[in-house]
């Protein structure tokens, strides 16, 4: 019987709950593996023990990025961990979005404000200010250049707590068009979502976002597609890939950009498409199966 880890976090004020956490499990036992929920911070848990862990739900990571990243590579060594813990390093930090640009993949722009750096920041369109590890829209605003002050504080506050600071044109389109995310689980295209505009003007940064509003099934174009595929094969250790979501936007050119790769805790929305349940069912197993 395969021994599978599904790897969350505990419950809190800030933390959504995993709506696809329940099912999956369920489905893994349904399938005679024995699927654990387990806390990744849980000092009593034997990864050991496990075929597989797959990391899930970790939804607190980017608060403890430090942590979290030793407990991977610890992780790793006990057991296969899913995604590898090479490849939660290099995604945790959202300056991969440079790795990917150099490997000319279309990406919105970037720049990055780390602590001491001066606050440069735009003074002709609108943009946006986040942390390079972040997640659920954690300290991140969008901004006119008429709130310079404003995000100039939002910047200081980051750069006290350690952070690292991103900038980005804020992409129109999101607004008309929404993001789109791609899913891929086992090496293929997955299912696919598309969510309407998180930031909205004047939410303050430090306030709870909804992460995916709006959520709605999203058939892919073939552009979108083949962004999403150029992306993912950008990655380091992308052979070892279990899953992995790319969410897209429209560029002022009318094509697909990657805003982010998900491919360290993405939500899946196995909600939205369950039919999608069994493929990742599969996919997990074979993946235990190739450790033992």
């Amino acid at each position: 019987m395969p021994r599978i880890a599904l790897v969350t976090c505990r419950p809190g004020a800030q933390i959504s709950v995993d709506r696809d956490l329940p099912v999956l499990a369920r489905a893994l036992t349904e399938a005679g593996a024995e699927a654990d929920i387990v806390h990744w911070d849980d000092e009593t848990a034997d990864w050991g023990r496990y075929d597989l862990a797959v990391i899930r739900s970790t939804w607190d990571y980017s608060w403890r990025a430090a942590e979290f990243l030793a407990w991977a590579e610890r992780c790793g060594k006990a057991t296969r961990l899913a995604n590898p813990a090479g490849v939660v390093r290099w995604n945790a930090d959202k300056r991969y979005l440079g790795d990917l640009a150099a490997a000319g993949v279309p990406v919105v722009p970037t720049r990055y404000l780390a602590p001491g750096d001066t606050a440069d920041l735009p003074a002709r369109h609108e943009y946006v200010v986040k942390p390079t590890s972040g997640a659920g829209a954690r300290f991140a605003a969008r901004y006119t250049p008429d709130e310079h002050e404003t995000a100039v504080r939002q910047l200081a506050r980051m750069h006290a707590e350690g952070f690292t600071a991103m900038v980005q044109p804020y992409v129109e389109s999101i607004d008309v068009s929404g993001e789109r995310a791609l899913q891929f689980f086992g090496g293929g295209f997955l299912h696919a979502a598309r969510k309407g505009a998180v930031l909205t003007p004047g939410t303050p940064y430090d306030e709870r976002k909804i992460a995916h509003p709006g959520l709605e099934p999203w058939t892919p174009t073939p552009a979108e597609l083949a962004v999403a595929e150029r992306a993912l094969a950008a990655v380091p250790e992308a052979a070892e890939l279990l899953y992995a979501r790319v969410d897209l936007v429209d560029g002022e050119d009318g094509q697909p950009r990657v805003m982010e790769l998900e491919l360290v805790e993405p939500n899946l929305f196995l909600w939205l498409h369950p039919e999608s349940v069994p493929r990742v069912v599969e996919a997990i197993l074979a993946e235990a199966a190739a450790s033992r």
